[in-house]
């Protein structure tokens, strides 16, 4: 009997310490579960951030409600569910399409939402809830040209087909019109306007964008091209690795499909995007606003263009090797590449150290690291041209290096180098249209979202074209009044 107990006791145990492998392989599986990284960052912060980008309407677009300017459309009624049902608040970060799977993945934003399409290159990178929707390709055409063409995609043949970049969309033209010229661009209502001017045959819309263009102006025509092939799957695109957040977002679009809430979304974005009101009460605000935020990016990489132009352009005249070499090097790389690349960079690079910037504040530092390299070649020469005789002048009176340089060269530089600084401030008002890719809400950033809300491509540039001038005119006549009375002052 005590033999019989014995064993049962031994196997008990061998068979505790067999699956006890097992349990602590499970046990964290039942854990992880219940979180992930991605969805444990939203609960802690309280906030879900949604990225899109607010040119594309019906989806998302700025509209005029209640006297104030706000981000609408049907997939901003579905982030604001979505977010009610994580239990978190909704933060809204508008920037250009492209550049929103890269702040994805840099932590920048958590989700997606902003009609983007699962395609097997994107599922490499980041994950896709379930679908919502399904639109159709289509082309959009002028209506005066539109007998040449027919539902046959050949018959776009040896024309320019316009399509926005990195979408589904592009991919269209690649695979089923490659006898056409594809002309890819960041925004749709640049494609419309370049269609409006007869410089491209047609643009591939899907179909709520290319009926709501349509409707608003008379002189387009939509084909629907046999096949007529769907575009793909819109879905909520999030960090790889998630599967808690995609299940708790699925279970939202579940319920926002099957009560209807999606048809309510739809029809009230519609509604919001024919309001009746003129066109200056409807998109005022965000010309004021982009041209207040384009001064502000201004104002503050003149600051710090100046200040490391500065120090850069005495390192290179430096005679120590080192810092020469660090002027030298840090002038030649910023000059030799493009102000977007530089823009990205800081954008996403900062992020990755850990240094989370916003929009602004990252556009900002790179157009003022990018002007510094060009100020520095300014001083440089300025100094240059001041005659070594002030510099020995200053030397046998009694004064150091640095108060010679303070005091007697740069004051004299400065007077010969006013005109091409002048120049590089005006420039640096104009430059600020290129960091809008990552989101700064800047004047030309503001100008693409009225193209996309009001549907009219070729008149908010008239306007923002001649907000530039006032701008740049004004700031010329102000440097070439305060270049006369340092002229006069040096008589």
């Amino acid at each position: 009997m005590i033999n019989k107990t014995l064993k049962k006791i031994s196997l008990l145990m061998m068979s505790i310490i067999l699956l006890l492998p097992l349990m602590m392989v499970a046990t964290p599986k039942a854990q992880a579960a219940e979180t992930d990284p991605a969805y444990s960052a939203i609960k802690k912060r309280g906030v879900l951030v949604v990225g899109l980008s607010a040119d594309y309407a019906p989806f998302e677009f700025h509209a005029t409600v209640q006297g104030r300017d706000q981000i609408v459309g049907f997939e901003v009624s579905m982030a604001k569910q979505i977010a009610k049902d994580l239990g978190v608040k909704l933060q809204i970060k508008e920037m250009g399409f492209d550049g929103l799977i890269g702040a994805v993945q840099t932590g920048k934003i958590d989700v997606i939402i902003s009609g983007i399409n699962a395609t097997p290159d994107r599922e490499k990178v980041v994950d896709f809830s379930k679908s919502y929707l399904s639109p159709k390709q289509t082309v959009l055409v002028l209506k005066k040209n539109a007998a040449q063409f027919t539902s046959n995609v050949n018959s776009f043949a040896g024309k320019k087909v316009g399509a926005q970049r990195q979408t589904t969309q592009e991919t269209f033209v690649q695979n089923n019109m490659s006898s056409a010229t594809l002309v890819s661009l960041q925004k749709v209502p640049d494609l419309v306007s370049q269609l409006s001017a007869g410089k491209i045959a047609g643009v591939v819309l899907n179909d709520p964008i290319s009926e709501a263009y349509a409707q608003q102006n008379k002189a387009l025509k939509v084909i629907y091209p046999q096949p007529n092939e769907a575009e793909g799957a819109v879905s909520v695109a999030m960090p790889k690795n998630s599967p808690v957040l995609k299940e708790k977002i699925n279970q939202a679009i579940d319920d926002i499909v099957s009560s209807g809430k999606l048809k309510a979304y739809k029809k009230e974005a519609n509604t919001l995007m024919f309001a009746k009101q003129s066109f200056w009460s409807k998109y005022g605000n965000l010309f004021i606003k982009g041209t207040l935020i384009t001064l502000a990016l201004a104002a503050v990489a003149v600051v710090i263009g100046s200040i490391l132009g500065t120090v850069f352009a005495l390192f290179k005249l430096s005679p120590n090797f080192l810092l020469k070499a660090v002027g030298n090097i840090y002038v030649e790389y910023v000059r030799g590449t493009p102000l977007l690349v530089q823009a990205f960079m800081v954008f996403f690079g900062t992020q990755v150290i850990g240094l989370n910037l916003s929009a602004f504040a990252a556009g900002a530092l790179a157009m003022g690291l990018n002007s510094a390299a060009y100020v520095a070649e300014i001083i440089r020469s300025g100094i240059n041209s001041v005659n070594y005789g002030q510099t020995e002048a200053a030397r046998s009176l009694g004064l150091s290096k640095s108060k010679t340089m303070r005091f007697i060269i740069l004051p004299q530089a400065i007077k010969n180098i006013l005109p091409a600084l002048g120049n590089e401030f005006v420039t640096v008002i104009k430059e600020g249209s290129v960091v809008s890719v990552i989101g700064v809400g800047e004047l030309m950033f503001q100008t693409g979202v009225v193209q996309g809300a009001s549907f009219k491509p070729f008149f908010p540039l008239l306007i923002t074209s001649m907000i530039y001038f006032v701008l740049t005119f004004g700031i010329s006549r102000a440097l070439g009044y305060a270049e006369k009375r340092m002229a006069r002052t040096g008589r």
